[in-house]
């Protein structure tokens, strides 16, 4: 028997949801409340939704996204968008971090920043290959993450309303679960 999508996801009402008018720190607030009812015994949440007033997903918030936003002068320096996949050498990154004073007073503002910081400022939309329907396979899923170096899907109805989030690291319990169960 197959597994299907829904038979693995978080429902929707589990996840860390904010509006786009929220601050940072009320996002990461978010994010905490929704771990301590998600219990300790699953992996954590590491992304919130940004839910418009009708109730519609329309953008997430990464760890890299929170992150990101605390240090305003990365967008000063580079469109993300065109040098995702680059890799860069150890020296080039330590330079760009003094040449730039990246990092510099952040970790001391960190309170102040995260009150500043808007959600519609840092969110990130998803683009069409991030969602998949509740009634695909697993498999279909994996692929999907795999392919578009995804750390998760929002899953739809057949209606096309988000319904859940598929996370990787929910379908890497159940491949780890499978590997453990075989006999060799």
């Amino acid at each position: 028997m197959d597994i299907l999508v829904k038979d693995r996801m978080v429902p929707l009402e589990e996840y860390a949801t904010v509006k786009p008018d929220a601050t940072l720190q009320q996002a990461v607030n978010a994010l905490g409340e929704a771990q301590e009812k998600f219990g300790k015994d699953s992996y954590p949440h590491r992304a919130i939704l940004v839910m418009d007033d009708g109730g519609t997903v329309v953008g997430k918030l990464s760890q890299w996204d929170v992150i990101r936003a605390l240090e305003p002068k990365y967008e000063e320096l580079f469109n993300y968008e065109r040098l995702a996949h680059f890799g860069f050498n150890p020296d080039f990154i330590k330079g760009m971090l003094k040449e730039h004073n990246l990092w510099e007073h952040p970790l001391n503002d960190i309170c102040r920043a995260a009150g500043r910081v808007k959600v519609a400022d840092i969110m990130y939309t998803p683009r069409q290959g991030e969602y998949v329907e509740e009634h695909a396979s697993l498999a279909e899923a994996i692929h999907q993450l795999i392919m578009g170096r995804h750390q998760s899907l929002l899953v739809t109805d057949e209606g096309g309303r988000i319904k859940g989030v598929l996370r990787l690291s929910d379908v890497f319990q159940e491949v780890c679960r499978r590997i453990q169960s075989c006999e060799i």
